[in-house]
């Protein structure tokens, strides 16, 4: 069953960010409760409530089994806000779709894909369609351009006929027999609710459009192999679920350059709505104690403010700056290993002052001397490793070592070193 983890960190960099402890969420019974309570009456749950609900649970396959059963005795539907349109008039606008590509048309409008929209049925709308079509250049999903790949793919994809309940149990029955034909006949028949799902997600421009087809196709191929007909689901219900997680997860792995928890994302997103929210009601920007009173739930002002730290992007040092973008981030970022001016002149006249009373010493002394403190490659030797150089013991290097620094300590030439005493090394 589902387990609540105990507390989520992330490793950002060299720091460990604490973020929340978990435990004060609800457990996997009490949300199958709530949900079951605020639902009865409208007969239906939305997907996107579920995930948001369930999200810091590890739910694993007889989780969900569990949840949608649970749902289903309760008599709660569990829908998508972009997947309430009828089969019939999904299977039309893919199809229509997948004609003008077929007839070459080099542009498509962003809405043929949206499955939410109302078809438009009587000639002089589809008129006023075409006419719009002509008027854009791109097709545009999140600023994704169209490529010759999506329009094949979905060319492909709008041939394909949608199953009924019955056709749908009896590819089932066949795949448990190890009917692969029956497989790929339920993937490529599903293949437009990854696309429907796709483009939802699109709109966070995290990751490419095709990138987001194929994890989603990802997700599908799952929720074949897992689907009992005998459950009593319905098939698009239940590859829903797997669609949306598989692409999520791609998301939370993938667009980011630090990784964010799938959970976690689903916390960040929840506070984003809250503060759009609040920036509209109060005309400027929320107060991370005035979040966490419009979340109404077990998050603090502190784990709020921990987490909008999480939420940060990176950026690129290389990112251009200016007018001409002749200039890199980078180039105004002050390196503090670097020394500045000053500093490096007072290090390059002492080098210059050490050599020349090094060189008053023997060339032994002075050859046990660089070794011993790095002043070649800034790697000291041991008085052990010193030794087996010169093929004497370690206390010979010792005592040539002492020899020398005493040397050193003469005041004619300690008065050439005395200046530079405290100067950083």
């Amino acid at each position: 069953m589902a387990k609540v983890k105990k507390e989520k960190k992330l490793e950002r960099d060299e720091d460990i960010v604490e973020i929340i402890d978990v435990d004060e969420y609800e457990t996997f019974e009490s949300i199958k409760k709530r949900l079951v309570k605020k639902h009865k009456k409208e007969g239906y749950i939305y997907h996107d409530e579920v995930v948001e609900a369930t999200a810091h649970l590890d739910l694993e396959d007889d989780d969900f089994n569990d949840l949608l059963l649970y749902l289903k005795n309760a008599g709660l539907e569990l829908i998508d806000d972009d997947l309430v349109e009828s089969e019939e008039e999904e299977a039309k606008k893919i199809e229509e779709l997948a004609s003008k590509l077929t007839r070459g048309d080099s542009d498509i409008n962003l809405e043929e894909l949206d499955l939410d929209d109302d078809l438009v049925d009587d000639e002089e709308e589809e008129e006023e369609e075409e006419e719009k079509e002509e008027e854009i250049a791109k097709f545009n999903i999140g600023e994704v351009k169209s490529t010759d790949h999506v329009k094949l793919y979905l060319s492909d994809i709008g041939r394909v006929d949608l199953l009924v309940g019955d056709e749908e149990v009896e590819l089932a029955k066949r795949i448990l027999e190890g009917d692969m034909d029956a497989k790929n006949q339920l993937i490529e028949a599903n293949l437009r609710l990854v696309i429907n799902m796709a483009k939802k997600f699109s709109r966070s421009k995290s990751m490419d459009f095709l990138d987001l087809i194929q994890e989603g196709n990802i997700g599908l191929i799952k929720a074949v192999e897992k689907f009992d007909y005998t459950k009593g689901f319905k098939f698009s219900t239940y590859a829903t679920w797997w669609i949306r997680q598989s692409i999520s997860r791609a998301i939370s792995d993938q667009a980011r350059t630090i990784r964010i928890p799938v959970h976690m994302v689903e916390t960040i997103n929840k506070i984003k709505r809250a503060q759009r929210k609040l920036l509209q009601s109060l005309g400027r920007d929320a107060t991370a104690e005035e979040i966490a009173a419009e979340l109404d739930s077990d998050l603090k002002a502190e784990d709020i403010r921990k987490i909008q730290r999480i939420a940060l992007d990176t950026v690129s040092l290389e990112t251009p700056i200016g007018e001409e973008e002749d200039s890199h981030l980078g180039d105004f970022i002050e390196d503090k290993d670097t020394l500045t001016p000053v500093e490096y002149a007072e290090r390059s006249h002492l080098k210059d002052q050490l050599y020349e009373v090094l060189n008053d010493l023997t060339d032994r002394e002075e050859r046990v001397l660089r070794l011993r403190y790095g002043l070649d490659d800034n790697k000291p030797k041991t008085l052990e490793e010193v030794g087996r150089e010169f093929g004497v013991t370690r206390e010979r290097i010792r005592q040539i070592e002492a020899k020398a620094i005493r040397k050193l300590r003469h005041p004619s030439r300690a008065k050439k070193l005395g200046d530079f005493r405290g100067t950083r090394n």
